[in-house]
């Protein structure tokens, strides 16, 4: 969406507006002075023998009035504005679709599963009540166990947001085959900013016996991390003013905290990103292919709810992208096991049907779509996804 051409829209209406008020109100107080003047003869002292004639004041502050032409000076920043908000309302329309349901389609979900997702979202977040209304109004089977595991690393983040080490440190302790399965370091990590503390708030012999007792088991591992930590003790009780401050950044707890979040979910065999926050923001980014192309058969008169397969790929970024697809570039169909992709001699790929035509089905050779080269069915080996 071209942002940036609504906000120089906006910013032309702001601007016709903000002209139009301020001519609207120079007229308006032009008129309340011609009135007030008159008014003020009005009401002004005067002898018997000097009457005010009210009617040729009256006729005079017509004629002021007219002079003024009131209506005709607000006619025209009005329309200016009016056009300048038509334009606006028309570039809204084009970027943004009013009615997106023109490209939803009847899907059969397993409505059970959709709401584990949802029921596991709020359990995530860490919104429980949410998560247990969501399970009690389905009727579905109870998630205790997830709903635990969710809990308790909710309470860990917490914890570390306090400067609250110890329920990190338990459960990285009691995790630590598993860690080590998956090539992480976090417990050495979350001992690390025990240690900071320590140095920072201890004594150097406390800081020493710390790092002997948990970090030492870890020297071989994190070498230069270890020797830096080491560096730390000359500084006891001084840290901020040392070479070694920046291990008392904010940022060294926000980062190990978000990596305990991601590596608990890892753990627990779930994605650390929300399936529903996933699925509702690839929708939103594929929302204009869709709506463009549900106009488009629209127009042609075609049955958008019997289309079993999008004509045309939908680009996501990819942060969406957690397999490989292969969508083959002549037939347009996206890769499966039915009809997996092709290498070719010349390291171009195609889909096996796509291949099996070219060839028409024979050992006969067939001419590469994209290249001079010629190949056959006999000679392109299958990829796997």
């Amino acid at each position: 969406m071209e942002l940036s051409s609504i906000k120089d829209a906006f910013d032309r209406v702001a601007k016709k507006q903000k002209l139009s008020s301020s001519k609207s109100q120079e007229v308006v107080d032009q008129v309340g002075r011609e009135i007030e003047q008159a008014l003020a003869t009005i009401q002004a002292p005067n002898g018997p023998s000097t009457p005010v004639d009210q009617k040729s004041v009256l006729t005079d502050l017509k004629s002021k009035l007219n002079a003024i032409v009131a209506l005709k000076q607000l006619e025209g920043p009005q329309k200016e504005l009016n056009l300048s908000l038509s334009k606006y309302q028309k570039l809204l329309e084009k970027y943004f679709n009013p009615d997106i349901s023109k490209a939803y389609r009847n899907v059969d979900f397993d409505n059970h599963i959709v709401n584990q997702i949802i029921a596991s979202h709020f359990y995530r977040q860490g919104l429980f009540d949410l998560g247990d209304s969501i399970i009690n109004e389905a009727g579905e089977l109870d998630l205790t166990a997830l709903r635990l595991k969710f809990m308790e690393m909710h309470q860990i983040l917490e914890a570390m947001r306090v400067r609250n080490l110890q329920p990190a440190l338990t459960w990285g302790s009691a995790n630590r085959d598993e860690l080590v399965k998956i090539g992480s370091n976090l417990e050495f990590k979350i001992h690390t900013l025990q240690f900071v503390e320590v140095v920072q708030n201890g004594t150097r012999a406390d800081a020493l016996k710390y790092a002997r007792t948990y970090l030492a088991p870890f020297a071989h591992l994190n070498k230069d991390d270890f020797q830096k930590l080491m560096g730390c003790l000359l500084y006891a009780g001084r840290l901020e003013s040392s070479p070694y401050s920046d291990l008392m950044s904010p940022a060294h707890w926000e980062m190990i905290t978000e990596e305990l979040g991601r590596k608990f979910c890892t753990l627990l065999g779930q994605s650390y990103q929300s399936p529903l926050s996933v699925a509702v923001a690839a929708g939103v980014e594929g929302l204009p292919t869709l709506l463009k192309l549900a106009n488009v058969m629209a127009a042609k008169k075609q049955e958008w709810q019997a289309m079993k397969q999008l004509p045309v790929p939908v680009e996501l970024g990819k942060e969406f992208q957690f397999h490989s697809i292969f969508v083959c570039p002549v037939s347009r169909d996206q890769g499966s096991e039915e009809n997996p992709p092709m290498l070719l001699p010349c390291l171009h790929v195609l889909c096996k049907q796509s291949i099996l035509k070219l060839s028409k089905n024979s050992t006969r050779t067939f001419k590469c779509p994209y290249c001079p080269a010629e190949a056959t069915v006999a000679n392109c080996r299958q990829l796997h996804f």
